[in-house]
């Protein structure tokens, strides 16, 4: 009950200021709005703290962990593509469901051939293409088949119709691993670019909170100065009530007056 009687206290005070024309109205409706403001501006710092902080517990050390796994495995990949390369203008021979296919046109046929008579949707395998692993799986999503080049990494790669055109996807594949190689490179300097700018900036201070300690203090003396205003009229008032007029105290005292006797 109080602090609603104070609330009431200051809306009536700032009421008849207002009508009063008190300059005191004018600052606190400002500061009422600016302290508003900064402990929202204050309150997202905390949050960017804490989300920084975040990040450099959980988010860039898994990331540049993955990263580096991936740099790894594509250098290993780049050297198992180097150990078994294409031969120009041939074949260098692929083996499908246990049997070794030396010209391209016939692998190609075996691997549309696996497509139709595939019945599950899990994925399965298929056989071995210059030193890596094939498997064969079907997105149900894009309604397309792939085979998957598992090496250190998986390498992906949708298949179309063509036959032939099929065996170049697969050897676009394997050469465009040099090209994920320099991007998971550059991806790792970001992340280690990043996790140092995030360090740097954690565990600095509000930039405001000198501003909204001295405006939060403002508005404090300017509430209480409101209040104050409010209330000497209602003392006054109680004052003047607790002093019994000049002419009540003459007529009490001329009561007790003995009568005039000659």
């Amino acid at each position: 009950m109080d602090e609603l009687t104070g609330g009431r206290g200051v809306i009536f005070a700032t009421g008849k200021a207002l009508c009063a024309g008190n300059p005191l109205i004018k600052e606190k409706m400002d500061l009422d709005i600016d302290v508003a403001r900064l402990k929202v501006l204050k309150a997202d710092h905390q949050s960017q703290q804490y989300r920084m902080e975040d990040k450099l517990l959980k988010y860039f050390p898994a990331e540049i962990e993955r990263q580096t796994g991936y740099i790894r495995g594509f250098e290993a990949d780049i050297q198992t593509v180097t150990a078994h390369p294409q031969i120009a203008e041939g074949f260098c021979g692929m083996e499908i469901l246990g049997k070794h296919y030396t010209e391209k046109e016939d692998a190609g046929e075996m691997i549309l051939a696996a497509c139709k008579e595939m019945k599950t949707t899990e994925p399965i395998p298929l056989g071995s293409y210059r030193g890596f692993q094939m498997e064969l799986s079907f997105d149900s999503f894009r309604h397309d088949f792939d085979i998957t080049l598992k090496g250190a990494v998986s390498h992906r790669v949708s298949l179309g119709t063509d036959a032939r055109g099929n065996i170049i996807r697969l050897d676009n594949a394997l050469s465009s691993i040099p090209e994920k190689l320099e991007k998971a490179h550059e991806q790792l300097t970001n992340l280690q670019n990043q996790q140092e700018a995030t360090r740097a900036e954690l565990g600095k201070p509000f930039p405001q909170e000198a501003e909204l300690a001295e405006k939060s203090a403002r508005l404090a003396e300017l509430d209480a100065a409101l209040n104050m205003e409010d209330s000497m009229p209602e003392r006054e008032e109680a004052e003047q009530a607790d002093k019994p007029s000049v002419l009540a105290d003459l007529k009490a005292k001329s009561e007790h007056i003995p009568p005039y006797r000659a």
